[in-house]
């Protein structure tokens, strides 16, 4: 349903709550049916020094130190920064550079751990059975102190979110179960799976936050877990405010503030976040992780990952510790030869194609898909010049107009693109995916607002110097003002005196000399 449509019927009554825009591409759920597999332990993880929003962090081991499973093996550097942990039990190898999944191919510091075999754990994290009777300012710590971040691919560091602020009371939690990218089904399976351990979490967060009332939000294409979550829901008598909500499947609804209005009707202005109408989203995947760092004490050191694509034969999810190489998960389902093979970090739409499979598996690993040259090529075929037909506005989620701004990126008006709500932008690739000219609308939106970030922060630096450079002139004229006016007191104080000052000095002399003899003969005359 074109935008306009859609929001004249909303306005009319005719439609409930519904983010404009969206798109239906052929999700192809390929492991939809899949059981999660457990994944071996690879022979040597490489863990990033940042698998998060954040700064990054400093290693804690040294070249061959003994390490533990849920070790923590790297510190968190400032407030938006949570720590690494070790994976497994073994050895620290080297500390070195190492590619991390990115397009430019760039790397970071790593901790390379040789296995074991042991997997032996380090149990000095005790679990909080008793979560109800916890302050929610000791579980938010916990979820720093385990490195819980975003699983959802954001990775934004989750103790931040689950902060109680007196100023924007929370009342509504909402458990994010869309999954709406194509290929991956790892939240899908997760829900099937570990209802139980995910609703427990989700209570954990409502406790944490103060909220009464949570939504737990699930496409029609997995209406299976909406019912295995409905299932657990009904075996709990504590949790009377959550209802289970099943959408109508399309993408991007997965998005954070287009499934808050689908389900509540509230907009988050921009620039503003979910907390501060009142609402927090949060992600399956996270949520277990939350509830596995409470109730059993267990740091983040694994994930599910959907490993998929049409060039794989054996498409799967996997549990798989962090830092596992890529190409071994890759050769477990049956692929080797990565020739015509192109790798995607993500899913389709959001997900960030690769050179190689040399890299590691991080928090944000949600997929890790090997597509045909033949599909690709097919979804990125030559760019045409635009033809100004206005599908792209239709399908923005967020209402923009994605072909102006992708003129502006292209010729360098960065200032003229934010100006028409560039940083708005979510990067959902609904418009590249429906322009027929076959314009990247999203890679001239991540350009520009690179290039912008960038600008800002060099226009920033200028202002920094040029507001040093006035504060040392303004130190030194001052300087050079105090100088001049000691000096000036020096002089005044050791000039040589002039005759008229001399004539004045040679008499107040005499006048008290002759009042001394006067004073003196008196004193004679009284003895």
């Amino acid at each position: 349903m074109p935008a306009m449509v859609r929001k004249l019927a909303q306005r009319l009554g005719m439609l409930q709550h519904s983010f404009v825009g969206g798109v239906h591409p052929n999700m192809h759920k390929l492991t939809a049916d899949v059981a999660i597999e457990e994944c071996d332990i690879a022979p040597v993880h490489v863990l990033p020094m940042k698998q998060h929003i954040g700064e990054i962090c400093s290693p804690l081991v040294a070249v061959g130190d003994l390490v533990l499973r849920g070790q923590k093996i790297a510190r968190s550097e400032g407030y938006l920064s949570v720590p690494v942990h070790a994976p497994t039990s073994g050895r620290v190898v080297k500390i070195e550079e190492h590619t991390i999944p990115h397009p430019s191919g760039m790397g970071l510091p790593s901790i390379f751990i040789e296995s074991d075999g042991d997997d032996k754990s380090d149990e000095s994290i005790a679990p909080i059975s008793d979560w109800i009777n916890t302050d929610p300012t000791q579980l938010r710590e916990r979820a720093r102190k385990c490195g819980l971040a975003g699983l959802g691919g954001a990775v934004f560091p989750t103790f931040i979110k689950l902060v109680q602020d007196k100023r924007f009371p929370i009342e509504t939690v909402i458990l994010n179960g869309i999954e709406c990218e194509p290929y991956l089904t790892n939240d899908h399976r997760l829900m099937l799976e570990h209802a139980e351990e995910i609703l427990e979490g989700m209570a954990i967060i409502m406790h944490m936050v103060g909220a009464d009332s949570g939504i737990i939000a699930v496409e029609d294409n997995k209406q299976n877990a909406a019912d295995s979550m409905q299932q657990a829901l009904d075996a709990r008598s504590d949790m009377d405010g959550v209802v289970v909500h099943v959408l109508p499947t399309r993408y991007p609804q997965g998005s954070e503030k287009q499934l808050i209005y689908t389900l509540t009707g509230r907009e988050v202005p921009a620039g503003k976040l979910p907390m501060h109408i009142g609402v927090l989203s949060q992600n399956i995947g996270t949520t277990k992780a939350l509830f596995d760092a409470v109730m059993l004490g267990k740091p983040l050191t694994e994930r599910t990952v959907t490993v998929s694509g049409d060039a794989l034969a054996k498409p799967s999810n996997l549990l798989v510790r962090l830092g596992t190489p890529v190409r071994s998960l890759f050769a477990r389902q049956g692929l080797d030869d990565f020739s015509g093979i192109q790798i995607v970090h993500g899913g389709p739409m959001m997900g960030e194609r690769l050179k190689n499979p040399d890299f590691p598996v991080v928090k944000s690993s949600t997929g890790l898909l090997a597509m045909s040259l033949q599909a690709m090529k097919a979804a990125h075929t030559v760019e045409q010049p635009c033809i100004r037909c206005g599908h792209c506005s239709e399908a923005c989620p967020i209402s923009l107009v994605p072909n102006l701004l992708a003129d502006q990126c292209r010729s360098d008006q960065f200032e003229k693109a934010a100006q028409y709500d560039l940083f708005d932008c979510i990067e959902c690739g609904a418009c590249s995916y429906v322009c027929p000219s076959n314009i990247p609308l999203v890679h001239y939106f991540r350009y520009g607002k690179g290039q912008l970030a960038l600008q800002r922060r060099e226009d920033s630096f200028a202002e920094a110097s040029r507001k040093r450079s006035e504060t040392r002139d303004a130190r030194i004229e001052r300087e050079k003002a105090e100088k001049a006016a000691r000096r000036s007191q020096v002089r005044k104080t050791h000039a040589p005196k002039t005759d008229e000052a001399k004539a004045e000095t040679d008499a107040e002399t005499k006048t008290g000399g002759e009042a001394g003899v006067a004073d003196s003969k008196a004193t004679e005359s009284k003895d």
